[in-house]
């Protein structure tokens, strides 16, 4: 039988369609906060580099009571290096409101998420979002949405329920016309439309382990959605492990999501979403059974990563000058404990006894777990990103994407140069809104590498691009490197300007007067192909005749600033990206010239 007193709904979307603004006006329009509860924009977006970036990072699990009916929503992250966690999340849910911009329809997110809430049977219902932008085409973008969801092979496409909304405005309406009202038609639509979870209380406990969560002081947390069965605290348990091992166990305390936190509870039943406490060796997947009938569920499944990394212990002469974790253990323990949450993640030693090769979905994937970690306090090196590559009938093959890129139509030949030279195949180029044009190409992964940064050069900044993991095909030829060389120091000391003003004739620099620099470490950009050893630290030779004052004044330009994104672009097969709390500096693998010659290393 159903359950009618619950809901279970997942909140997906391509990035910046508006998931987490929705979510605030159904918390605000609920009536079931107080106002001092709400102040903030992006409630859910609790974490510091969410808010840094406007994006969401990690999903999210709420609870809205609404006539009578508790409607458990799970927000998840719409940028495609995210999948793994909108993947695993699914599961939880029934049904799912795709969430679509008004005015750019559905993007490349929007297909991958709604080919992953077909896959697991959800009941969907379309929210056409900020249809009070003044450009908005919310009946287009409707049928549109239709038309992909016909594509994908959904069932009855035409009986779909949809609804138009504005999440920053907060309301909710049939008409597309509307321009004010509140939120409570679509949590309307959600009781009406979305079937409650299937749930058979008197059968033996099943629930999978969906996510984990780590408290200082009751340890590892375990969220997941109840199958079959009911838990309570003190209830013995069987886990059933990937290796098809059973561990038995005692459940300490079950808690299950109200409004914005969790409550203790003394039993939770078939449907719930709970968190359950005092399984110190529960992984994502596990199944969570009955001791005297353990029948495990399928195991969560998640699409395998596409780029590396080596991550290795920072080795400059700076090392431990602001960084408290730095031997080669903390690095271990650290991507350890990352791979019991990070379900997208993959950790392996690499060749060299201090290394570690990293893989994930992306760039930001994989940026973003490194951006935590100088922030809890690490110190680390990371070499250039790599794609991941298979052999597949004796050929090897690299992983391809689906790039689309928005841009002005002035600038379309120079995106389609851009994208050629890095083997991108065009294979749809139509007219957008008003003065713009939107381009698609199919592209190997490792053209991406570089390719965002090069883009909004070549565009003055407006071009807009998306991409999502497409096939594994035959590897394509040789991609073009970064033409220009670099600057290397090859002393260690502090820049001076007089000895970089003579440098920055013939090069782009990346450090500022005042730096502190050491051998091998990365200072400018050469003019040429070729890398230049250099001594950015000299200082101007004082005498009678040569006074302080007498030559001419020293200006330089600002020096160029690198996001960490940016640095890992940049990189060549024999540097390093140095990361620590409070710099990023760019290194040679080898910081000795003579090294660097005895040792080349290619790309």
């Amino acid at each position: 039988m159903r359950r009618q007193d619950i809901r279970n709904i997942a909140i997906i979307a391509h990035v910046d369609h508006g998931k987490t603004t929705l979510v605030d006006a159904l918390l605000k329009h609920s009536g079931q906060f107080r106002d001092a509860k709400l102040q903030q924009d992006c409630i859910l977006d609790s974490n510091d580099l969410e808010r840094e970036r406007g994006i969401t990072i990690l999903s999210k699990n709420i609870s809205i009571p609404y006539k009578d009916v508790k409607i458990n929503i799970i927000d998840t992250p719409g940028h495609a290096d995210f999948g793994g966690e909108v993947e695993r999340v699914l599961k939880m849910a029934d049904g799912a409101l795709i969430l679509v911009d008004a005015f750019e329809g559905p993007r490349p997110q929007t297909r991958f998420v709604l080919t992953k809430a077909m896959e697991v049977g959800l009941k969907p219902i379309i929210v056409i979002n900020k249809i009070d932008r003044p450009d908005c085409r919310p009946e287009d973008v409707l049928l549109e949405t239709i038309h992909l969801m016909e594509e994908l092979g959904a069932e009855d496409s035409l009986d779909i329920p949809y609804i138009f909304a504005s999440g920053r405005s907060a309301f909710a309406s049939d008409d597309p016309e509307a321009r004010e009202g509140n939120m409570l038609p679509l949590l309307d639509l959600v009781l009406e439309h979305i079937p409650g979870p299937i749930a058979n209380v008197d059968a033996p406990l099943q629930m999978t382990a969906t996510s984990l969560q780590w408290s200082e002081y009751v340890g590892r947390i375990c969220v997941g959605r109840i199958t079959n069965g009911e838990v309570r605290p003190g209830m013995k348990i069987a886990l059933l492990k990937k290796d098809d091992t059973i561990v038995k166990g005692t459940i300490e305390g079950v808690e299950t999501f109200d409004r914005l936190g969790r409550i203790k509870s003394e039993k939770a039943s078939a449907g719930d979403i709970v968190a359950i406490t005092g399984l110190a060796e529960t992984e994502i997947g596990d199944t969570i059974a009955d001791p005297v009938n353990p029948v495990a569920l399928p195991r969560l499944e998640v699409d395998e990563p596409t780029l590396s990394m080596v991550f290795t212990i920072n080795s400059s002469p700076f090392s431990g000058k602001s960084g408290k974790f730095l031997t080669s253990r903390h690095l271990r323990d650290r991507l350890q404990r990352e791979l019991q949450s990070n379900v997208a993640l993959r950790v392996e030693e690499a060749g060299a006894k201090e290394a570690f090769k990293v893989s994930g979905r992306g760039l930001l994937h994989l940026s973003i777990l490194i951006e935590t970690m100088r922030r809890e306090g690490y110190e680390l090196s990371v070499g250039k990103p790599e794609v991941i590559r298979k052999e597949v009938d004796g050929k090897w093959h690299e992983p391809f994407e689906i790039l689309e890129v928005e841009v002005p139509s002035v600038d379309v030949g120079t995106v389609i140069e851009t994208v050629s030279l890095r083997k991108g195949q065009l294979k749809e180029m139509k007219a957008g809104s008003g003065t713009h044009s939107h381009v698609q190409f199919s592209i190997p992964a490792r053209g991406l590498i570089g390719l965002r940064t090069r883009l909004l050069n070549a565009t003055r900044g407006e071009a807009v691009m998306n991409h999502r993991f497409e096939k594994f095909a035959p590897i394509e030829g040789d991609i073009p490197r970064r033409k220009n060389g670099v600057l290397v120091s090859q002393i260690t000391g502090k820049a001076t300007a007089y000895a970089l003003w003579k440098l920055s004739e013939r090069s782009d620099l990346l450090i500022a007067p005042g730096t502190d620099v050491y051998e091998g470490m990365i200072v400018g950009e050469n003019s040429r192909d070729n890398d230049l050893v250099v001594n950015p630290v000299r200082e101007k030779k004082l005498t009678n005749v040569r006074a302080s004052g007498s030559d001419d004044n020293i200006t330089l330009e600002p020096p160029r600033v690198m996001s960490l994104e940016m640095a890992l672009e940049y990189i060549e097969a024999d540097e390093y990206l140095e990361i620590t709390p409070d710099a990023l500096r760019l290194r040679k693998i080898w910081l000795r010239e003579n090294e660097r010659k005895r040792n080349p290393i290619s790309a």
